[in-house]
C-alpha cells in the first residue's frame, strides 16, 4: 500500500483518536465509558496501522507520524487511574516497587554519581585533611574547626528533636524535589546536586575519620542513612529518567517522550514521600539519642535497608503486569464487550 493511499483512507480515525487522546491527557475520566471504548479501538487499529508502515515505507513521514500518535495513545492506554484512597494500596503493594525496578538504570547511574564524588573527596581528605578547606563548599566550612577539634554538631537537645525532626523531613523533601525537579531541563542540574552532595558526604566523613571521630558521625547517620540516601537515589533517577528522555526521544516528539517518562518519575517520587517521613523520624529522635548503644542504631540502620530493598525488589512481583496493565485490560474488555 502506499503511504498517500493510507492516510487518506485512515486519516478521520487517526484524528479522532489524537482528539480523543489530548481531551484525556490530564485524566481518562474526562471521557465518557462510550468514548473508552472508541480509544480502546482506534488505539488498536492505529498500531496495526503503524505496523503496516513499518513494513511497507519505514521511513515516510506518515509512518513518523503514526508512530508518535500511537506512542501518545499508548501513554493513556496503559497508564494507572489516579491515585486515591481506595488506591493507595494498591499502589504501596504494587505500582511502587515496580516503578522502582523500571527505573533501577537511572537509580543506579544516580547513585554512581553521588558514591563517585564521596569516595574521591574522603580518600583526597583522609590523605590531606587541608584539602577540606576547598573540597567543602561554604557553607559548610565552619563544621571544619568543630571536626578538628573532636567534636560533632549531631548531639539534639530532647526539647529540640520534634522542631529538627521537621526541618530535616523538610529539607530531605526539598533535596528529592530538586533532583526530581531538575530533569525537564535535561539533567544537568539532577547530575548536579548528586555531586554536589556526595562530594560534602564523603569530604566530611574523610575529615572525621582523620580527626578519629568518624565512627561516632556514622553511628549518628547510619539509622536514618539508608533509607534517606536510598530516597535521594531514587529522586535522581527520576530526574534523569525525565533528562534522558529529552535528550533521547527516539521517534516521540520531546514533548510525548518527556510526558511518558515524567509518568513514571512522578510515581516513583510518590513513594518516595513515606520514606522521607520515616527517615526523619529516624534522624530527628532516634539517631541522637545518647541513651541508646551503638550496636542498636546500626541495626536500625541495617534492618531498615535490608527490609526497604527486600520490598522494593520483590513486591508486587505476583501481580503480573500492575496497576497500568490491568488498567489496559480493563479498556480491552470494554472493547470486546462492545464488539
Amino acid at each position: 500500500m502506499q503511504p498517500n493511499r493510507l492516510y487518506e483512507s485512515r486519516q478521520k480515525s487517526w484524528k479522532r483518536l489524537s482528539n480523543l487522546v489530548d481531551r484525556s491527557q490530564s485524566s481518562v475520566q474526562r471521557l465518557t465509558p462510550a468514548e473508552i471504548k472508541e480509544l480502546g479501538q482506534l488505539y488498536r487499529s492505529a498500531s496495526s496501522d503503524l505496523a503496516l508502515a513499518q513494513r511497507d515505507f519505514p521511513d515516510h513521514k506518515v509512518t513518523i507520524y503514526l508512530n508518535q500518535l500511537v506512542g501518545r495513545a499508548h501513554a493513556v492506554v496503559y497508564r494507572g487511574r489516579p491515585l486515591a484512597r481506595n488506591r493507595f494500596k494498591v499502589f504501596i503493594t504494587t505500582d511502587f516497587p515496580q516503578t522502582f525496578r523500571d527505573l533501577w538504570p537511572f537509580v543506579l547511574t544516580a547513585a554512581a554519581l553521588f558514591i563517585i564524588p564521596a569516595i574521591f573527596s574522603m580518600v583526597v581528605i583522609l590523605w590531606q585533611p587541608e584539602a577540606a578547606s576547598w573540597i567543602l563548599p561554604a557553607e559548610v566550612q565552619n563544621l571544619i574547626p568543630i571536626i578538628e577539634d573532636k567534636e560533632l554538631w549531631t548531639d539534639i537537645p530532647v526539647n529540640e528533636r520534634p522542631f529538627a525532626s521537621s526541618f530535616i523531613m523538610q529539607n530531605n523533601i526539598q533535596v528529592a524535589f530538586l533532583s526530581f525537579a531538575g530533569g525537564v531541563l535535561a539533567g544537568i542540574p539532577t547530575v548536579w546536586i548528586m555531586l554536589f552532595n556526595g562530594l560534602i558526604l564523603g569530604g566530611i566523613t574523610g575529615l572525621t575519620a582523620y580527626h578519629d571521630v568518624g565512627f561516632e558521625l556514622w553511628t549518628f547517620v547510619i539509622g536514618h542513612g539508608v533509607i534517606e540516601l536510598s530516597v535521594i537515589f531514587m529522586a535522581g533517577g527520576a530526574g534523569l529518567s525525565m533528562g534522558w528522555a529529552l535528550l533521547r526521544p527516539g521517534l516521540l516528539r520531546r514533548r510525548d517522550a518527556l510526558m511518558l517518562a515524567s509518568r513514571k518519575a512522578i510515581l516513583l517520587i510518590l513513594g518516595c514521600i513515606p520514606l522521607l517521613f520515616m527517615a526523619g523520624l529516624i534522624e530527628g529522635f532516634i539517631s541522637p539519642a545518647e541513651g541508646l548503644p551503638w550496636p542498636v542504631k546500626w541495626v536500625v540502620g541495617l534492618v531498615s535497608g535490608i527490609l526497604l530493598y527486600s520490598y522494593l525488589i520483590f513486591a508486587g512481583r505476583d501481580k503480573s503486569q500492575g496497576s497500568e496493565q490491568r488498567f489496559a485490560l480493563q479498556l480491552q474488555i470494554a472493547v470486546d464487550d462492545g464488539n
